[in-house]
């Protein structure tokens, strides 16, 4: 039986990686699910999220690797670091998907009362225009640091040590972000049920804590 391509392993952690690392509840994946669920400007919002990580990403893998080659021991520190922001969040996801408490709901829809039926109270969301939601979510993508971080740096930084093969891992990467924003952004109303229970964020997060374990392991072992 032939071993497996280097190429198809830095492609599936590639993949792995970003899924763990995107998925974890935050205020870009609000936004994206709050528009998905609204089915508002809803395409705007996923291009903007998809287009900004391919770009973090590209920068991470051609940056660092760059570094790499020039300096080949950042290679053996590159691993190690990224191996332990990746356990880290491994425990963080863990510990929430042990104490539970976690939930992604959409907010703000704006009650008003019925004239035509006195006492009867209305839900009508409150319409954003497609300029405000521009600036909502290009703010949320490029002015959260922790984010960038680990789009870029520890991306990049695991990326490196697949050698030539990085490229196919920022391919993977790229693939999973995508993946998730266009299902997230245009399936988030058939999603919402779900993802509203705390039961199924535990078993979320104690799915990525897995996936980060053996991502780091594997990193580690090389």
């Amino acid at each position: 039986m032939d071993a497996v391509s280097p190429e198809l392993i830095a492609l599936l952690s590639g993949l792995g990686l970003c899924l763990g690392l995107i998925v974890s509840i935050g205020a870009q994946n609000a936004i994206v699910l709050r528009q998905g669920l609204r089915r508002e400007h809803v395409g705007i919002v996923v291009l903007v999220c998809v287009v900004s990580d391919a770009i973090l990403q590209t920068l991470g893998v051609a940056g660092v690797a760059t570094l790499v080659t020039a300096h080949p021991w950042l290679e053996t520190l590159a691993r190690w670091a990224g191996a332990a922001f990746i356990v880290g969040f491994a425990l963080v996801s863990a510990r929430r998907a042990w104490r539970g408490g976690g939930s992604l709901e959409a907010a703000g829809d704006e009650k008003t009362t019925d004239a035509a039926a006195p006492g009867t109270v209305l839900t009508r969301p409150r319409v954003a225009t497609r300029t405000a939601t521009l600036l909502t979510i290009l703010a949320v993508t490029w002015l959260n640091p922790h984010a960038i971080v680990e789009t870029t740096v520890v991306l990049g930084s695991v990326a490196a040590t697949h050698g030539d093969a990085r490229w196919f891992f920022l391919a993977g990467g790229i693939a999973g972000s995508t993946l998730w924003f266009v299902v997230f952004g245009y399936g988030a109303r058939y999603l919402a049920p779900l993802l509203r229970t705390e039961r199924a964020w535990r078993i979320l997060d104690g799915g990525i804590a897995v996936i980060m374990l053996v991502i780091a392991v594997t990193l580690v072992l090389g």
